[in-house]
């Protein structure tokens, strides 16, 4: 069974990269793609691990009051558009710098990016989705670079308790709109309210957030009725989100530019 949605997950995801985000020149009388930014993908593109656009960097120092730690936003170099934006959290006892390869990925992709550093890295799931929506709120309300996001286009992605994070924080936001788990882990909570469309990436040999009791669960959990996808790797152990993967920043990449 896991297979089998592994199998169907993963062709869905590559069909996301290399066809169905393949958003070039529109066709004579039609209208063009709005929310398109940069070039049309390609198969190559989606598993660099720097996009077309040139991006800048910037620290912010938060606080109990702000709702998050610190963290770290990338954004493209571009003014002359705005963008969606990503919060991004690590997992159990993991700083900023596990989760921060999201960071140049996406935003070199045409997304403002915030990696965040947890107050505690013994967060739970439901404290870390709480601080990955206090950091969107900041970026479109404070920061420095709120001209530059389109506060009606974002997200959020986690690994490990940061995953079980973000996928929380769909259901406490409806409005995000696209979540991503990488080797998500949460105990006792279930996702059947969860209607923002959701990616989950599991490891096969994760020993310690296994699929079939984490991710795989979480996946079945969704209402049919919710756009969601299952990707399976088959080796790189439960630590895969804290380092670029070709396959899982396409799929990442790949659904963010999707929704």
């Amino acid at each position: 069974s896991r297979r089998f949605t592994a199998a169907v997950a993963i062709l869905a995801a590559s069909a996301l990269a290399v066809g169905g985000l393949a958003l070039g020149p529109a066709p004579a009388g039609a209208q063009s793609n709005p929310y398109q930014r940069g070039p049309a993908p390609t198969a190559t593109s989606v598993t660099q691990q720097r996009g077309p656009y040139a991006f800048a960097q910037t620290t912010v120092t938060g606080s109990s009051a702000l709702g998050f730690n610190r963290g770290t936003i990338y954004y493209p170099t571009d003014g002359s558009q705005t963008y969606g934006a990503i919060a991004a959290i690590p997992g159990f006892v993991s700083p900023e710098s596990f989760i921060s390869w999201t960071g140049p990925f996406l935003a070199s992709n045409g997304f403002v990016v915030m990696t965040l550093e947890p107050f505690s890295g013994f967060d739970m799931p439901a404290s870390r989705a709480t601080q990955l929506q206090k950091a969107l709120d900041y970026l479109v309300s404070t920061s420095s670079v709120r001209g530059r996001i389109d506060r009606d286009r974002l997200g959020a992605i986690g690994h490990s308790m940061g995953g079980g994070g973000a996928l929380s924080a769909g259901v406490a936001n409806p409005d995000l709109e696209a979540v991503v788990g990488l080797q998500p882990w949460n105990l006792f909570v279930g996702y059947s309210d969860l209607r923002v469309p959701s990616l989950q990436v599991g490891v096969s040999d994760d020993f310690i957030a296994p699929p079939g009791s984490n991710a795989e669960v979480f996946y079945q959990q969704i209402p049919a009725a919710s756009e969601k996808a299952y990707l399976e790797v088959g080796s790189g152990t439960h630590f895969l989100g804290n380092v670029f993967n070709a396959e899982q920043a396409r799929s990442t990449l790949a659904w963010f530019k999707r929704y």
